[in-house]
């Protein structure tokens, strides 16, 4: 397992991780560790939705470049009738 040093932690911050730590029963290092996961799963979920939305926001504009009659309702008729 690697170690992380981190230095310049600002005295509030480190007081408050610490108040958190002895609330939840647990070392001031798994608190840290515990939270610096949630803050990196939580940023990854945000990047991929962010990703979902510029996605769909470039089909949408080529969607409007799309030439006259193509909508959703011809194409599902044409799909039928085949």
């Amino acid at each position: 397992m690697a170690t992380l040093h981190v230095r310049n932690v600002p005295d509030p911050l480190y007081k408050q991780l610490q108040e958190l730590a002895g609330k939840k029963s647990r070392s001031l290092g798994a608190e840290v560790v515990t939270l610096l996961g949630r803050a990196v799963r939580e940023e990854a979920a945000t990047y991929n939705a962010e990703k979902v939305l510029q996605d769909m926001a470039r089909r949408r504009s080529k969607m409007k470049r799309a030439p006259k009659g193509f909508d959703s309702v011809t194409l599902l008729r044409e799909d039928r009738d085949r």
